[in-house]
């Protein structure tokens, strides 16, 4: 629950068991699931601690792709994080900073953030380099800086 995405074979299941064993779930189990999925689906797993399926979670917006076989796994998740290390690092690490910010703060304190970020990212070479492969109709070349 704690990945920037997350990648599952088809016969993956998740589950938050702790209730079998006379706890809850721990590290902020609880709280990213009841904002991930809502409170009456979160209720559901947490108070039966009957697994779901990789397909289920999907659907929830939990898992961002199932695939067939853990070998797929892999193999996706170094697709995506090919085409990710393609972009400006650092404009891959304000985007980020820019969501986590979404997850932990007020949609006002978190608009502040992403504004703040977003002309910040004005001031890096890669930004200008973008924008002039899109003018120009050509592939940008980050240099991530």
């Amino acid at each position: 629950m704690q990945c920037d995405m997350i990648f599952a074979s088809g016969d993956a299941q998740f589950g938050f068991p702790e209730v079998k064993l006379g706890t809850i779930p721990g590290l902020g189990g609880t709280q990213r699931l009841t904002k991930t999925v809502g409170k009456q689906k979160a209720m559901e797993m947490i108070l039966t601690g009957t697994p779901t399926t990789a397909s289920d979670m999907e659907r929830l917006g939990v898992v961002n792709r199932v695939v067939a076989s853990e070998q797929d796994v892999f193999e996706e998740a170094l697709k995506v994080a090919q085409s990710i290390a393609s972009f400006s690092a650092p404009t891959i690490g304000l985007a980020k900073q820019a969501v986590v910010a979404a997850e932990a703060t007020t949609l006002e304190a978190g608009l502040e953030i992403e504004r703040a970020l977003y002309y910040s990212s004005f001031s890096l070479a890669d930004c200008s380099e973008g924008i002039a492969a899109f003018l120009e109709k050509r592939p940008a070349s980050f240099q991530h800086r």
